[in-house]
């Protein structure tokens, strides 16, 4: 395989492998390979969302903070509404893998145009490269961050928790895209800061599930 088109889907894919046998209960493939291309189909709504809100301005580059709105939005109603009754979905842990798998379903397909589609001025491996240490670990890590208080809301009850669901990583994804839109570096230490944020809860569900004998757990929501 060319090592650009490998970076390019590779990278998204051994992340969400890894949160896939980091879960003690693992989900089934099935449901996990449509979750993800759930995530592509998602794509094509945020592209034509993101082409009139931001793209069709004077100055795009002042708007695209609001990507951070229209494509966590959308990747929050996938976990909503497709997620949510599936029998499969029964622990906490669950809301991270499928959030993360939806998330990175979304950002390999916008790798793709990326890398292959809108670049001109450095070459398609160059892109790749700086997508993988940047723009796929910010949409890897807000799909933790949204799918850990998503399963917080279903399992534990609070309202709480639906809203910081949806407007956290909004917020993480459109201050990082107004950084990036600045044109400089600034934007790494602040994604190291995500990213370790991410972890962190991450962390805290796989040691919650090491005393765990059964997987299922009652929903509250």
């Amino acid at each position: 395989m060319d090592i650009t088109l490998a970076i390019t889907i590779g990278i998204p894919l051994l992340i969400v492998a890894y949160i896939v046998k980091s879960d003690k209960f693992p989900e089934p493939s099935g449901l996990i390979v449509k979750t993800f291309l759930m995530g592509v189909f998602l794509c094509f709504p945020a592209g034509w969302l993101n082409g009139y809100l931001i793209w069709n301005q004077e100055n795009p580059d002042n708007y695209s903070f609001l990507a951070g709105l229209t494509e966590e939005s959308l990747k929050f109603l996938a976990l909503y509404f497709y997620i949510k009754p599936k029998g499969a979905f029964n622990e906490p842990m669950d809301a991270i893998v499928y959030g993360i798998t939806i998330s990175l379903g979304f950002a390999a397909w916008e790798n793709l145009e990326y890398v292959y589609l809108y670049n001109e001025d450095i070459s398609s491996l160059s892109v790749a490269i700086i997508r993988a240490i940047s723009a796929i670990p910010l949409h890897a890590s807000c799909g933790i961050i949204m799918g850990y208080f998503f399963g917080l809301y279903i399992f534990k009850g609070a309202k709480v928790y639906i809203y910081q669901a949806l407007i956290i990583p909004i917020c993480i994804h459109a201050f990082y895209n107004f950084l990036a839109g600045l044109g400089n570096l600034i934007f790494f230490p602040y994604l190291f800061l995500v990213i370790f944020f991410a972890l962190r809860m991450h962390k805290e569900l796989i040691t919650l599930q090491k005393n765990k004998k059964f997987e299922a757990e009652r929903k509250v929501n």
